[in-house]
């Protein structure tokens, strides 16, 4: 199935600006320009930021384009939202070193955060939003087969084994090294848009 509708979830205190972000939307622009893009700033409660999310998902529904074109690539918190998406959908999902358990590893985060491309920029992680990110879990994946992840064993922020575990039964690019940011990205580009059936 080719991706018509593609949908890119950046992480926590991450934004479209992120290298990985860039670089798709840089992709997406110069070799698919048929391709409706869509990279948004979440906001900080995960409650509003799976709201939006539908919210424009449901656009594209609405508006007729999408059929069964749609696919969501999400990276550390944004893989989190892409599971829930790709649950709630039924379509592919690219997770780029996805957050498994984000309600535990984010609860020590509570209180302000600067933003990584921007530190000028502050938020306040509020304690209501871990139980956000708990009503969020997808539960077991219906269809792993629709999933694909690509997971760093160097990952500094998450342990790859949990990330494996998760993702059971879908198809996985298991790098021996790497970090969470996988800066090899565009080693992965042939995979990932083979994936979404843009290659």
């Amino acid at each position: 199935m080719r991706t018509t509708h593609l949908l890119y979830l950046h992480g926590f205190r991450s934004s479209p600006q992120s290298a990985k972000a860039r670089k798709m939307a840089e992709v997406m622009r110069t070799r698919f320009p048929a391709v409706h893009w869509w990279c948004p700033q979440l906001p900080p409660s995960p409650g509003e930021a799976m709201q939006q999310i539908m919210a424009g998902v449901a656009g594209w529904q609405a508006s007729g384009a999408l059929t069964d074109g749609l696919a969501v690539i999400g990276s550390s918190l944004g893989g989190f939202y892409a599971t829930a998406v790709a649950e709630r959908t039924g379509c592919k999902a690219v997770l780029l070193n996805p957050a498994v358990e984000p309600a535990r590893d984010l609860a020590r985060y509570i209180g302000e955060q600067t933003s990584w491309h921007d530190p000028g920029e502050r938020f306040f992680f509020e304690p209501r939003y871990v139980d956000e990110l708990k009503a969020l879990h997808a539960g077991p994946l219906r269809a792993p087969q629709n999933y694909l992840a690509v997971i760093a064993k160097g990952d500094e922020v998450l342990d790859w084994r949990e990330m494996t575990a998760r993702y059971a039964g879908a198809k996985l690019r298991l790098l021996e090294g790497g970090d969470h940011a996988l800066s090899d990205f565009d080693d992965h580009l042939p995979a990932i848009l083979a994936f979404l059936g843009l290659d």
